[in-house]
């Protein structure tokens, strides 16, 4: 999203500036040229409570002396902990307008005592806060000292940039077969154990079908252990990240969201932007905001593998 709006507004002529904790080298969005990039450092673990403060108020100083040497009129954070400590950077920096925003529904990830009142605090520092969804918008104004919240959906550009790495959709699985993709971190968030396991009993119906999951992460072994343990290592696959995720959407039949919760599920968008039919559990926040029941795509209930199985099988026999 950082990316998506430093590149259109850029390219509408304005002055940007991306500046992170993380070096630029870790970069996976392509930027466009006239974008600034710059690296605040200090991305790194703290052992004990002790060094998480020293090296938060360094993230806040280095941050304080970045506002006052590009002299922004804007600035807008993304995820929580980056909020918090542009809501203490801007103490004392006057003439800018400081945005935090939240891109999940926060009670879904909880952060700890200590940055959940943080959060609670320093919220009432900054302008304004977005959120995702009405849900979260709600949480927000009721858990938080946000003097202001709105709520802005993701935007999504159309089509989708190609970026690398890339992985020729084609390349991947058997030729004529249909393709049933899904795409996201391999985490336990997106909840590709449920849709590996819904697909194991599809997959005896419908063998002219294949399971694309685009995406890395720390469960890749443990997905990798239920494909075998499945027999299903002909007709799932795990190719990795790809950047070239519009191919990716452009060579599927069928998309499928299995995530435990969202914060709102961008990849929801964008394969209903390539016009692709979808079912997706109804978590808490996002699907439903963006499908109507039958009519957009099909909403199953959370975490009901039976019922992702009988949704699935009826587009798939469609």
């Amino acid at each position: 999203v950082c990316a998506n709006l430093a590149n259109s507004w850029a390219a509408a002529g304005w002055q940007v500036r991306v500046a992170s904790l993380a070096v630029s080298e870790m970069d996976h969005y392509s930027l466009h040229p006239a974008v600034k990039r710059s690296v605040l450092g200090l991305l790194t673990e703290s052992k004990n409570p002790v060094t998480a403060l020293f090296r938060n108020a360094q993230r806040i100083w280095r941050l304080r002396q970045l506002l006052r040497q590009s002299k922004p009129g804007v600035v807008v954070s993304f995820m929580t902990s980056a909020n918090v400590i542009l809501a203490f950077a801007r103490l004392g920096v006057s003439g800018v307008v400081c945005i935090g925003s939240e891109h999940t529904h926060p009670p879904k990830l909880p952060l700890g005592v200590v940055w959940e009142r943080l959060r609670a605090t320093s919220y009432g520092f900054l302008d304004v806060v977005t959120a995702l969804t009405d849900e979260s918008a709600l949480w927000l104004e009721r858990h938080t000292n946000a003097r202001r919240v709105v709520i802005i959906p993701n935007p999504i550009p159309y089509p989708l940039p190609n970026q690398s790495p890339q992985i020729a959709p084609k390349t991947i699985g058997i030729s004529g077969r249909k393709r049933l993709l899904a795409i996201g971190r391999l985490t336990p968030q997106k909840g590709f154990d449920m849709l590996i396991s819904a697909f194991s009993k599809l997959a005896l119906k419908h063998t002219d079908w294949e399971l694309v999951i685009l995406g890395e992460g720390e469960l890749r072994k443990d997905h990798e252990k239920q494909i075998r343990q499945l027999n299903l290592e002909s007709s799932v696959y795990m190719p990795g990240v790809a950047g070239n995720v519009g191919d990716w959407l452009e060579s599927a039949h069928l998309f499928v969201l299995s995530s435990r919760f969202e914060g709102f599920g961008n990849v929801l968008v964008e394969a209903l932007n390539y016009g692709l039919p979808t079912v997706s559990y109804n978590c808490e926040t996002g699907p439903r905001d963006l499908i109507r029941h039958g009519i957009d795509g099909l909403l199953v209930p959370p975490l009901d593998v039976d019922a992702l199985i009988v949704a699935l099988d009826q587009l798939m026999s469609d």
